[in-house]
Formats: C-alpha cells, structure tokens, sequence
C-alpha cells in the first residue's frame, strides 16, 4: 500500500468526498465531477502508476490541493481498512462516499471459475460493507453524508450469465437497504444507483458502438444532482439505462 498526497490546504474547502474505484470508467467520471464542483477527493485503486497519471491530468485543470490518492486492494479487508484510517486522518469529515469499486465477470453457476463468487463478494460487497463501518462512526458524529453505493441492474433481476456477478450485486443492494433503515435516525442518505450498460473498459474489444450504451458521465451526473436535493429529500434508488434497453 501507498499514497500520494498533493493536498496542501485541503480544509479550506467545504465538501469532502471518497470514491473508490476511480482510477477508471465510472469511479473516474464521478471524480472528475466532483472536482469540478469544488469538492475534495480522496480515491483509491489498486494501480499506482494510474493514480498518479490522473492526479498529474488533473492538477492541470483543477486545484493540486484537492486531490489525495491512496493505493489499496479492495478485494482485501486489511487494505479497505487501512484506506479507510487514512481518510479519517487527513479529512474533517465525509460529505460524499462512493462506494464504487467493483469487478465484472460474466458466467454460469455450474460451470464458472471456482471461487469466483468469493473473489466478487469480496471486492463488490465486502469492500463497501468494510470501508463503510469504519467511516460511519465519524459520519454519525456529523449528523449528515450521503453514501452512494454502486449496484447494477443486474441488482434488480436475474438475466443470462449473471452468475456470480449478479449474487454479489444483489447483495450490494441488500446492504444498501438495510443501510439505509439503520442510518435514518442519524440523517445519513443512502443511494443504489443501478447503471445499465455504461461503456467503459470493461466494454472495450465487446464491437458495441458507444452510442448504443450510456456514458460513464451520465452516471456522475445523476449522482451530483441526487447529492444536491433538499436536506429532507433522498433518492433511494437510481436506475439508469440506454434509450434503447439492455443489451
């Protein structure tokens, strides 16, 4: 594990945002938008080298003070919870937390890679699951935060080859919800947003035109406006699909 810190004076900003995942695709469209509002952010990915690209990519447009990185494996509790001490050490408090680190990996129960399904689990579920307790004692403490966890449709209803992938994002949205009930009382929001397809990576080499899927963007979007909602409004669930349907 490591960390670039390029904060300088981060407490003069106001929101504080963490986002896992966001050395690509989803998680870095979020955070990119979430710069732009002004926020802080603290991200974490397993790939150094791509954390410190973007931090690099993003100095030239957005404050250098802003951004902190931390290199982690989320699909390892010690690491998620190593990830979480180092945002409760270097921020006040947690406005924003994206809980979007995830893998996919497409297949049939009877016949997938043994032990798929506790390498899913564990970077899909078990990550948010862990780096959301250890964050949640300081976020009661504000009596305030919004947590976004990053789910699917395949959340939602089973289809061809969900196998393990679909197990583990039915989960999410499981923890989500339950989430959701215990933190009401301490006026904590939580959000499932449930992309379609989105094209990022994971979509490459697939010969499916962009315009057939949503953008990455699309996401980050819908994310911001559901964070900026009256302080007694919260969106449970986003659902987000291409124009014309899943593929």
């Amino acid at each position: 594990m490591g960390f670039l810190n390029n904060s300088q004076n981060i407490t003069s900003v106001m929101l504080y945002a963490v986002i896992t995942g966001a050395s690509q695709g989803i998680g870095k469209s979020i955070a990119a938008k979430l710069l732009k509002e002004g926020c802080t952010i603290i991200i974490c990915g397993r790939d150094l080298g791509k954390l410190q690209a973007l931090s690099n990519d993003w100095q030239k447009e957005y404050s250098a003070e802003k951004i902190l990185c931390f290199r982690a494996d989320l699909g390892n509790k010690n690491e998620t919870v190593a990830f979480a001490d180092y945002v409760l050490q270097n921020i006040p408090k947690v406005d924003i937390l994206i809980n979007n680190a995830g893998i996919f990996q497409p297949g049939n129960i009877s016949d997938e890679p043994e032990g798929l399904l506790e390498q899913l689990m564990s970077v899909n579920l078990y990550s948010a699951y862990h780096l959301t307790r250890t964050l949640l004692p300081k976020m009661k403490e504000q009596k305030q935060g919004h947590i976004f966890n990053m789910c699917s449709v395949a959340s939602l209803k089973a289809y061809p080859n969900g196998g393990s992938y679909s197990i583990s994002k039915y989960a999410l949205m499981g923890f989500s919800e339950n989430l959701r009930e215990e933190l009401k009382p301490h006026n904590i929001k939580v959000t499932s947003v449930c992309p379609g397809a989105t094209y990022t990576p994971s979509w490459e080499g697939s010969n499916i035109e962009p315009e057939r899927i949503m953008e990455a963007d699309d996401i980050a979007q819908m994310i911001w406006s559901a964070y900026n909602l009256s302080a007694q409004a919260n969106v449970e669930t986003i659902i987000m699909r291409p124009v014309k349907g899943d593929l």
